[in-house]
Parts: C-alpha cells; sequence; structure tokens
C-alpha cells in the first residue's frame, strides 16, 4: 500500500483489492492434513509472559487455491524453526505503558518529512503545500450509501490528528477500548516496542505457520467453513461492505483481544480484527520466486516489489481485520498477504511479536 501520507498528498488509490468469491476450493491432492512438527522439544526456560512456544516444523505455505490472490499462489513447502510467540495483539494498554516508560512518539504523531515522502512518489512530483504537512492517519470512515469498490478514498480518509491514543481523530480517546489491539502504527513504531520489549516482529513464514495451528490446506484458520454451526471465530466485517456491516460477531470496530477462541497454539485473533505487521518486505511475486516460476527479486534495486505500485516500499501484513468481507478484501484467511507502506499505520493495522528461545540447541526427543 502506497504511504497514508502519500496517499493524502495525491489523492491516490493505489491499493486494487480485487472482489473474489469465498466458496470453498478443494484443497489440493499434495497438501497433508497435517503439519509435519520439529522434533525439537519445548525450551526449559520459563514461558514469557502471555507467550506460548511455537514448535516449528514442515508446513505449506500459500495456497493453490482459484478463490485466493495471485499473491498468494502457488502453494510452497517450507520449514520454521520454534519460537516464542504473543497469545495476542499489542494492546493500548501495552503500548501506553511503553509511551510512558520511553516518552516515544509514534509517527502518526510527527509532521511528515518531504524529503522522505517524495522517495514512494514519481520523480518530479512537486512539494505540497506545508498546511498539507500535518501529523495524523488513515481512517476507516463508511459511506452512507453504496460505492464502487474501485475506489478506497471513498472510504478511507485521512484525519489531522489521529493516532494511537486517538484512533478516530482528536475528539476520541482509548476509554473501554484498553484491552483493544493498537492501531495507527508504522513499521519503526513497532520495532521501537519490540526492542523495549525484548522481541521482534515475526517474519511472514513464521506467523503463517503460527497462524495454520498446524492444519495444512485449510482455507480458514480452523478449518474450512468461515462460520462453523453459525458461530464466529473472528472479528471480520459481516454485511455490504463498506457501507453496511451488520456486527453480527458483536463487533462494528476493533474487539478487545481474546474474544475469540484461539487456535491449537493457543494464539487469539490470528485471523481478523487488525491485520499484523511482519517484519518482511513485500514481494507480490515471492511465492513464486520460491517455487522456481519466477527470476529472483533484484533487492539491491527495492527490497519490495508490488507492479501496482512500483515506488512502494512495503512490508507484509498478516491475517486480515475488521474490515474483510465477503464482497471485499477476503483475507481473513492464514495465506492471505498484502503490502503496508513501512511509514504509515491505519485504524486497521497493530502487530504482535515473538522471540527467540534463549538456548537454541533444544534437545532432541
Amino acid at each position: 500500500m502506497k504511504s497514508n501520507r502519500v496517499k493524502k498528498i495525491v489523492l491516490s488509490c493505489s491499493v486494487p483489492f480485487l472482489i473474489i468469491a469465498c466458496n470453498q476450493e478443494k484443497k489440493t491432492e499434495n497438501q497433508a492434513e497435517k503439519f509435519t512438527i520439529s522434533s525439537q522439544n519445548k525450551p526449559k526456560e520459563e514461558a514469557p509472559k502471555d507467550m506460548v512456544w511455537i514448535p516449528g516444523g514442515e508446513f505449506t505455505m500459500g495456497t493453490d487455491e482459484v478463490n485466493a490472490y495471485a499473491a498468494e499462489r502457488p502453494a510452497v513447502n517450507l520449514s520454521v524453526d520454534g519460537f516464542w510467540m504473543d497469545i495476542h495483539e499489542v494492546t493500548n494498554r501495552e503500548f501506553a505503558e511503553f509511551v510512558e516508560s520511553t516518552g516515544y512518539i509514534t509517527v502518526a504523531e510527527r509532521k511528515p518529512e518531504w524529503e522522505e515522502l517524495k522517495k514512494q512518489l514519481p520523480p518530479g512530483t512537486p512539494k505540497p503545500d506545508d498546511s498539507v504537512l500535518v501529523p495524523g492517519s488513515m481512517v476507516f470512515s463508511p459511506p452512507p450509501y453504496p460505492v464502487p469498490l474501485q475506489d478506497i478514498s471513498l472510504w478511507w480518509k485521512w484525519v489531522d490528528g489521529a493516532s494511537w491514543k486517538h484512533p478516530e481523530g482528536p475528539d476520541s480517546d482509548l476509554k473501554g477500548r484498553e484491552n483493544h489491539p493498537v492501531v495507527h502504527i508504522a513499521y519503526e513504531d513497532a520495532e521501537a516496542y519490540a526492542k523495549w520489549a525484548g522481541k521482534r516482529l515475526p517474519t511472514e513464514i513464521e506467523w503463517e505457520f503460527a497462524a495454520r495451528g498446524g492444519m495444512n490446506g485449510k482455507r480458514f484458520a480452523w478449518g474450512d467453513e468461515l462460520t462453523p454451526n453459525g458461530q464466529f471465530l473472528a472479528n471480520t466485517f459481516q454485511g455490504t461492505f463498506p457501507n453496511e456491516n451488520t456486527g453480527k460477531d458483536g463487533f462494528i470496530g476493533t474487539s478487545p483481544v481474546k474474544t475469540f477462541a484461539p487456535n491449537t497454539f493457543g494464539l487469539y485473533d490470528m485471523i481478523g480484527n487488525v491485520w499484523e505487521l511482519t517484519s518482511d518486505w513485500y514481494d507480490a511475486l515471492k511465492y513464486a520466486r520460491l517455487a522456481g516460476q519466477a527470476p529472483k527479486l533484484d533487492a539491491g534495486m527495492n527490497p519490495c516489489y508490488n507492479p501496482d505500485n512500483p515506488y512502494a516500499m512495503e512490508r507484509v501484513i498478516k491475517g486480515g481485520s475488521f474490515l474483510c468481507a465477503e464482497n471485499y478484501c477476503v483475507n481473513y484467511r492464514p495465506s492471505a498477504r498484502q503490502g503496508h507502506a513501512y511509514d504509515s499505520g491505519t485504524s486497521n493495522v497493530g502487530f504482535r511479536l515473538v522471540k527467540d528461545a534463549k538456548d537454541q540447541n533444544l534437545s532432541m526427543k
């Protein structure tokens, strides 16, 4: 996704979200039902607070489903080492403790710097008036009526003064949302928090392995049905996006962490609620390159590749959010992935962290 601050300046809509059907596609025959879990034992160290051990192993990343976005294909067999992972997304309360301890000021609270913004714009783009360069962030603002789904500016608005402390703008606050995931977080904000907490952001491979909960070839994190037996298992968008969210799952916006049942690894909200940042640069052909179906990316020129935005500098986000609907942005699936501007936050992107075991030479079973 193009920088939100750049969006404000050029008034462009650079993310071509595709509308795809949500019908279940049969899993490919070569995809096993279960992961091959690593023979690593759980570390002898005491589990860090609110973290669980993800054992690592071999699994199928991505998908061969027809009803998926091109950037998720083809499915590839990969392996990952074990790691500790936060059981839930970083909350407003936790982020507030970090800010109080360090005095940290997030990107959304700072005045945008033109020298940085122009790096993501075509050469020769004129500098905007200083009145435009003010702190703020992108906020989901649903229209009161149906609109064409090709123009994201019809529901995403730049709001001066929006930040993690003021999710909808200066007149909003966090009262009653202390246990909701923190949002309006740029990549460097998440990295700063991770350093303070003694943790790190997960890689995309680690994140997807954890989200799948030990199951291969399943469309959703819990199986092949979005709402088995009519039960809502994640915070997503019910109704017709973007103007009509019926809130049948109990929420219109973000929900408190741990509201819905965890997956088999004990992780909450790996699907829905808010998108989650990873440490990987976004490459739309990543899986094709891993499968040998596309040439290697020349990371020396640009570590990010998005054919719809050649000047993009984006990190991978995973898991979808409360804005993912059956008629738009069907990304509440483990294989789903998007690029997100490294220097921006939005009202539907947050993060959780991982941590390596102290003793990497774990005993074998």
